[in-house]
């Protein structure tokens, strides 16, 4: 592909759009985390230093009212796991409580009452 092409030839990592939203994110203190499921995977912008529950808010409130705990793995861990199973056979899958700061990038399933 053409842009491809260009980018190696000079030396770009990425086309600058990718760039511009990184930059704006940190700006305005943002982040983002994913859900999966069988239908769907989605990633979820929040403000840095979310607690679980508050996180779970940009889903739903329930997710927030009703948080009782979140299984959270690391997308890069994942990743390298290649399955949720694996990562946490591997201890890469934790459970997490109410006090939990979500980290940019986790994978997190909500548990909830």
């Amino acid at each position: 592909d053409e842009k491809n092409e260009f980018r190696r030839e000079y030396g770009a990592q990425d086309s600058g759009v990718e760039s511009l939203i990184r930059a704006c994110y940190h700006r305005l203190g943002l982040m983002s985390y994913f859900t999966t499921g069988e239908k769907e995977t989605r990633a979820w912008t929040v403000p840095v230093g979310s607690t679980g529950p508050e996180a779970g808010a940009a889903i739903h409130t329930d997710f927030q009212t009703k948080y009782i705990r979140a299984q959270v793995v690391s997308f890069a861990d994942l990743v390298i796991a290649g399955s949720k199973a694996a990562a946490r056979d591997q201890g890469k899958l934790r459970t997490e409580g109410k006090e939990y700061i979500v980290q940019d990038g986790d994978v997190i399933e909500f548990m909830h009452s």
